[in-house]
């Protein structure tokens, strides 16, 4: 009998064909690194390889820590403010921008994360080819400042621009920084130390969603976007001087490389993320006006749901990671992305009260935080850590296309089949899309191995 303890390596024979053997040999995880993404691989690199790999420092280190530290507190700056935007999208639907389509306005939002997916593809070379400080510096001072010149727009479209736009092309630099840093410092708690740097953007988003109402109420929009603009800065270039990478990756000629688009693998695990980050999206940004909205329970409700949800994602992401490291990512993931489609479809779907929502919130908030926590740490078992940067880069993508088709389509089909009141075809949408991803994850897990008590 199979036991939970024998661990299967993503170098499968099937991705050996497409990859070519392994010869890296940095640790366990890091004998998947890709050798600069070709086959030429002679004596004198391997040499080359000995002299770098025995300069590199160990991984599970105090060193590593204080990394998973760094990339916390950035998480904090490029999930925070995108998560929150919703108390902005209040303000300007009902006081600021009243004629704007609600539709138009919450592209502001979508644009954020969206665009700083996009421009992930950059950001992944530059955080593999220059120095992470350089590199996290200019994406703090474009986040920052996009926040800084948005509280003196006057219109929808200048927002899109510095608000959606000019926020996610500076905060790609960080979020590609701080998803991928944790990797390379850990091997045996891998999946827990990126659990807990992404879990620092769960955090941001619950206290700076209050702090954002707050903010608004008190002294306006416009000074509340400038306010977190400076937070932005002040934390980014507190952190940045203290970055490090622990794998030095050898220059490659190619400025941005595809070869990934060639991997089976990575073609599955594109179009799974895809469809998972569509379907992670969704509750998120219409759980709290599905409170309001169709039970009918006073507005306070809407910050309470979107509360329980990220209350639930900074437990779940910690724990999922724990238990990853116990049974494997890709089987957490599995199992996480399950019980994130119950919670959607068998539990928010059928059942129109407040404790069924409280639920569905609490039980999606804590197993969905895994689309995000668990994809870089199945990324690095299947590609190594050393071109782990560019390869999310690509990834990132796929959260891209997966947010613009689920949540702006959500919206359409909320204002056509439900009248802005019935949540249903909403909701199975959304679920469909999350089951699809899960079921497209189960491929890549069969592809890897089919037997069930393996570490993968």
């Amino acid at each position: 009998m199979d036991t939970p303890s024998t661990t299967v390596s993503a170098k499968t024979p099937f991705a050996d064909t497409l990859f070519g053997s392994d010869k890296h040999g940095l640790g366990d995880s890091e004998k998947n690194d890709l050798s600069s993404h070709g086959s030429a691989h002679t004596h004198d690199d391997d040499d080359d390889d000995d002299d770098d790999q025995a300069s590199v420092c160990p991984p599970d280190t105090m060193h590593g820590w204080a990394m998973v530290l760094c990339c916390f507190f950035l998480m904090m700056t490029a999930i925070g403010p995108t998560n929150s935007f919703g108390v902005y999208l209040q303000e300007y639907h009902t006081r600021v921008f009243p004629s704007t389509p609600t539709t138009t306005l919450s592209w502001i939002g979508c644009l954020q994360f969206g665009s700083m997916c996009i421009f992930g593809i950059v950001a992944g070379v530059l955080v593999e080819r220059f120095d992470l400080r350089v590199v996290v510096t200019g994406g703090t001072v474009v986040a920052g400042g996009a926040f800084l010149v948005a509280s003196a727009c006057s219109s929808p479209i200048g927002l899109l621009f510095t608000q959606g736009i000019l926020f996610g092309a500076g905060g790609s630099c960080v979020l590609n920084t701080a998803v991928s840093l944790p990797g390379q410092w850990m091997d045996r708690h891998r999946a827990v130390a990126t659990g807990l740097a992404i879990a620092g953007g769960s955090l941001g988003a619950l206290w700076l969603s209050f702090a954002t109402t707050a903010m608004v109420a008190n002294i306006g929009w416009q000074w509340s976007l400038r306010v977190t603009g400076l937070f932005i800065l002040v934390v980014g270039l507190t952190v940045a001087p203290f970055l490090r990478k622990r794998v030095k990756v050898p220059p490659r000629s190619k400025i941005i490389d595809l070869a990934a688009l060639s991997n089976m693998q990575f073609i599955v695990l594109f179009f799974s993320t895809l469809f998972v980050s569509g379907g992670y999206f969704m509750p998120y940004y219409f759980m709290p006006s599905y409170a309001v909205v169709h039970l009918g329970l006073p507005s306070k409700w809407s910050a309470n749901i979107s509360s329980v949800l990220n209350a639930g994602s900074i437990v779940g992401r910690v724990a999922t990671g724990v238990l990853a490291d116990r049974i494997g990512p890709l089987n957490a993931f599995l199992i996480t992305s399950v019980l994130s489609v119950i919670s959607v479809l068998a539990i928010w779907l059928p059942f129109h009260s407040k404790a069924a929502l409280i639920v569905a919130a609490l039980l999606f908030g804590f197993n969905s935080g895994s689309a995000v926590s668990l994809v870089p740490v199945v990324t690095a078992r299947i590609f190594g850590i050393g071109r782990l940067a560019s390869v999310l880069g690509l990834l990132f993508v796929s959260y891209a296309i997966g947010t613009f088709l689920c949540s702006p389509i959500g919206g359409i089909l909320l204002d056509r089949y439900g009248g802005g009141e019935d949540y249903l075809s909403l909701i199975l949408y959304g679920g469909a899309f999350f089951a699809l991803g899960t079921l497209l994850m189960l491929v890549l897990r069969l592809n890897m191995s089919r037997k069930a008590f393996v570490v993968v």
